[in-house]
């Protein structure tokens, strides 16, 4: 099973590109080893979907990565390298990711984060989209567009 996990804020604009991503994917058609969650602000609640999980592709809203708008693809360690070093309400997806190698004795599901800089228009959020889809499908490769 491949899982698609869109973080974000429905309610804060500055926050939504996760759930506008886990949108635009469900309406159109979805491979059927390809699950689509909306992970919301669930943090690290996300855990329970590592389990069965060969390969997790993650959107979210990033920053200090690329210029505002554009696409880029991490790996797991970069987007964990810009976790803090204590847990709060800001935690988010760094935190999380920091955190697996120590909570997860099972092998880590092969993970890459697709990530929205700034506030993203409908281009930036198409792209998102359609760059997830290709990635839960063929694996992890790096770059932005």
């Amino acid at each position: 099973m491949k899982r698609i996990i869109c973080i974000g804020n429905r309610h804060r604009p500055e926050d939504l590109a996760g759930p506008a991503v886990c949108d635009l994917i469900q309406r159109g058609p979805i491979p059927e080893d390809v699950e689509v969650v909306d992970g919301g602000l669930a943090s690290l609640n996300l855990l329970r979907y590592l389990d069965g999980a060969e390969r997790i592709v993650f959107v979210d809203q990033v920053e200090g990565f690329a210029r505002p708008g554009q696409v880029v693809i991490l790996d797991a360690q970069d987007a964990a390298a810009a976790a803090a070093d204590s847990y709060d309400h800001a935690g988010g997806l760094p935190y999380l990711l920091r955190l697996l190698p120590a909570v997860r004795e099972a092998p880590l599901p092969q993970i890459v984060i697709v990530g929205i800089e700034g506030q993203a228009d409908g281009k930036a959020l198409d792209s998102a989209a359609a760059l997830a889809l290709e990635l839960a499908m063929d694996g992890c490769a790096g770059g932005t567009s």
